[in-house]
């Protein structure tokens, strides 16, 4: 039986316990972290055993593949002070470059053709590897889709580097959906906000892989 990769979720704001709780709903075992450590061991209580909870520092150095469950100007930071630490390792990018536009809707705080998965690759830490996924559907959509019948619903990924593609596929099977790789991470675009394969773009919605694949 092969072996589960070690996966790390860090921060537990809306999408990370979206992508926490999906894993754990699927048994397959996640570590979480977060600057409040209350938060993440009363996470980790209330899983079942799926969960454990550690600092930062440990949960990276522990884990295969890394979750930064953070807003997307957060990156930076967090690359700068965990960078040895990353070496190595799979971060799975799940942010997407918006903000309030101060009239109940949502702007993009980049240029209107570039991606955050695009910009935070070009500050990536050396060695390490980047995916950018999860962050296709809301967190409330996340939550609620995630194991849906008769048929499952896609997420989609973008990823440069085929070796680990079966890592991340499996990540996302066991967080209750099916996989669809878009491309590499110059197709980031199409799957955050505003692209044409995000819930608040054209699509609109989650959907299953045939409707998915209809749509690349």
């Amino acid at each position: 039986m092969e072996t589960q990769k070690k996966v790390a979720v860090i921060g537990l704001g809306n999408i990370g316990k979206a992508v926490a709780g999906n894993l754990v709903s699927n048994k397959h075992q996640v570590i979480v972290a977060t600057r409040n450590a209350e938060e993440a061991n009363d996470f980790a209580a209330q899983s079942g055993g799926f969960a454990q909870s550690a600092s930062i520092e440990e949960a990276i150095n522990t884990a295969d593949i890394i979750i930064p469950a953070i807003w997307f100007g957060s990156f930076k930071d967090f690359f700068n002070d965990n960078g040895n630490s990353l070496r190595n390792k799979i971060i799975v990018d799940v942010s997407n470059p918006i903000a309030p536009d101060g009239n109940g809707g949502l702007k993009k705080v980049i240029g209107e053709r570039e991606s955050a998965g695009e910009l935070n690759k070009a500050i990536l830490p050396e060695g390490s590897k980047l995916v950018k996924a999860f962050g296709t559907l809301s967190a409330g959509t996340l939550a609620s889709s995630s194991n849906h019948q008769p048929e499952k619903d896609v997420l989609f990924y973008a990823s440069d580097d085929e070796g680990i593609d079966h890592d991340i596929e499996d990540v996302i099977r066991n967080s209750g959906f099916d996989p669809l790789k878009v491309g590499g991470i110059d197709q980031s675009i199409r799957i955050e906000v505003f692209g044409d394969l995000h819930e608040f773009g054209k699509l609109g919605k989650a959907v299953s892989l045939e409707e998915a694949k209809s749509k690349l």
